[in-house]
């Protein structure tokens, strides 16, 4: 069924933001071609496109990350053209960028993050009855009922968003640029955030949205513009046309896309993993109990997803089992065809043939300032190495042999992984992992923050580890991704399994049924 973004709209005024003939290059590789990108005053525009379609690269250009010299083209705000040495030049005019890795410093407060870098002083002393007053007002604006006091450390991602958007407020901010805000937020949050930017909106603050969630954009968006490429390919107007997610989607990738997921016929074979009674206390209070008493299996050629809400315990669970890097007192058996296994370090579940893929690639996936070729041998150097010295020519042949096998967007395998997009950087993990050759590989948000296209190359493999044989255990937040790539899902709740489906019979109605009557307080 194709679904349409249907919106009430509002009239706009005047370009508060033209960018004209924006170009950009890296050693030679154009990450912008040819953008073209207009914004009005109190408009929502969203960007969407592939992950290296050029998106980040925009908004660091507007933003001053990278200064006047280096791009070619015309940035024109409220009128004037201008030319940002860096990002105190764009700030100080009211273009505010937050980044999807969240700028806070975890052990200040709420008041002392808002105003680092724009103390409030007289004299050279701060003046914190007025920062505190100031901050209360403007968390007021953004729906946070916290108290000004409160450490950064103790919010959740969802209220730290709205931390960075009140900071934006207390620097007069007229564009804000919200990059993937709620790749980390649950429904709730994301809901909410959704909410204020329209309420933004009515105060005629203008908002460039970077989303890959097309449900989102689809509920704020007043215009969407895609890039393909490091070119502008659409700017699809809103208020007068509904827009569909599959006209979006064929903008992106610049094909139809009408199986969202790869067909594949599974053969299933007998049981290979197992885990059993298994439970694991909270890694810094050891009398709450995280996983209470789990069983699970995963057959040959079979991929079992975990289905959950956010604080089930689904990432606990994966890194519990995955050497014991998660959780104390931990307790039941894991079995291989049968016989227990010690998975008590990381070497030992690699010995034993299991492969987890973390769902913070950047923090603990990848080693970013390394090349793809560091990043792909590192769970084996043992196949690259002769007397412990690593056989750079070896190497190399591995690192290209998996670049093309899972279609890594690079140069070569010399280039550095932190230059490379999300979806790029995800197969250069998967690529780790595969060389170390997993019986049994846990994939823990394998698609977050990538965009339609290079999330279908990614089904496309896991479907290929699977037709090879392999036990594949999934988890996501995204019910769609396991209904579609799934032959089995589980459904955590609270720590431990509350339903069990087969494929055919999963529904989200179903899902979400056995966890809001589970009954579990």
């Amino acid at each position: 069924m194709d679904r349409a973004f249907y919106f009430i709209r509002g009239n706009m005024a005047d370009p508060i933001l033209e960018m004209r003939g924006m170009k950009k290059s890296f050693h030679g590789v154009k990450a912008l071609s040819d953008v073209n990108l207009t914004v009005h005053t109190g408009q929502i525009h969203a960007i969407v496109g592939e992950n290296g379609a050029g998106k980040s690269t925009l908004m660091k250009v507007l933003s001053g990350v990278y200064p006047y010299g280096e791009y070619e083209g015309e940035i024109r705000f409220l009128g004037q053209e201008c030319r940002f040495k860096g990002i105190a030049d764009s700030e100080h005019i009211g273009i505010i960028i937050i980044h999807q890795e969240l700028a806070l410093v975890p052990l200040l407060s709420i008041t002392e993050n808002i105003f680092l870098g724009n103390e409030q002083a007289r004299y050279g002393v701060i003046d914190w009855n007025v920062s505190h007053v100031k901050t209360q007002a403007l968390l007021d604006k953004v729906g946070l009922k916290e108290s000004s006091n409160t450490l950064i450390t103790n919010l959740g991602v969802g209220k730290q968003q709205l931390v960075e958007i009140a900071k934006a407020l207390s620097k007069e901010v007229k564009l804000l640029i919200l990059d993937e805000p709620t790749a980390s937020l649950n429904e709730t949050d994301s809901d909410a955030l959704m909410e204020l930017l329209l309420e933004l909106k009515k105060q005629g603050i203008a908002c460039i949205l970077i989303s890959h969630k097309l449900n989102e954009i689809s509920k704020v968006a007043d215009a969407i513009t895609v890039l393909r490429d490091g070119v502008t390919v659409a700017t699809l107007e809103c208020k007068t046309q509904a827009v569909s997610e599959d006209t979006v989607i064929k903008h992106m990738v610049g094909r139809e896309m009408a199986d969202r997921y790869p067909k594949r016929t599974p053969h299933i074979g007998e049981k290979v993993f197992e885990i059993q009674n298994w439970k694991v206390h909270h890694a810094e209070h050891a009398d709450r109990q995280i996983i209470n008493g789990v069983d699970l299996h995963v057959n040959s050629g079979e991929i079992v997803g975990i289905a959950g809400l956010m604080g089930a315990g689904r990432t606990e669970l994966a890194m519990s089992i995955f050497g014991r890097t998660y959780g104390q007192g931990i307790s039941g058996k894991v079995l291989m065809h049968g016989q227990e296994i010690d998975t008590s370090t990381v070497q030992k579940s690699i010995n034993h043939g299991i492969a987890y893929v973390t769902e913070d690639r950047k923090g603990y996936g990848l080693v970013l300032d390394e090349t793809i070729a560091w990043n792909t041998t590192l769970a084996n150097l043992d196949g690259v190495s002769h007397n412990m010295v690593i056989d750079e020519g070896r190497e190399f042949g591995i690192a290209e042999e998996y670049r093309r096998k899972l279609n890594i967007r690079s140069p070569d395998v010399f280039a550095r992984t932190v230059n490379l997009s999300g979806g790029n950087q995800q197969k250069v993990v998967l690529s780790k992992w595969l060389f170390s050759n997993p019986e049994v590989l846990i994939l823990d948000e394998p698609t977050r923050g990538i965009d339609v296209g290079a999330k279908y190359e990614i089904y496309t493999i896991i479907a290929q580890l699977a037709a090879e044989g392999k036990c594949v255990l999934m988890i996501s937040s995204e019910m769609p991704e396991l209904l579609g790539m799934c032959d089995r899902i589980y459904v955590l709740n609270e720590g431990r399994f509350v339903a069990e489906f087969l494929a055919a019979e999963a529904t989200q109605e179903k899902i979400m049924r056995s966890i809001v009557t589970s009954g579990v307080n």
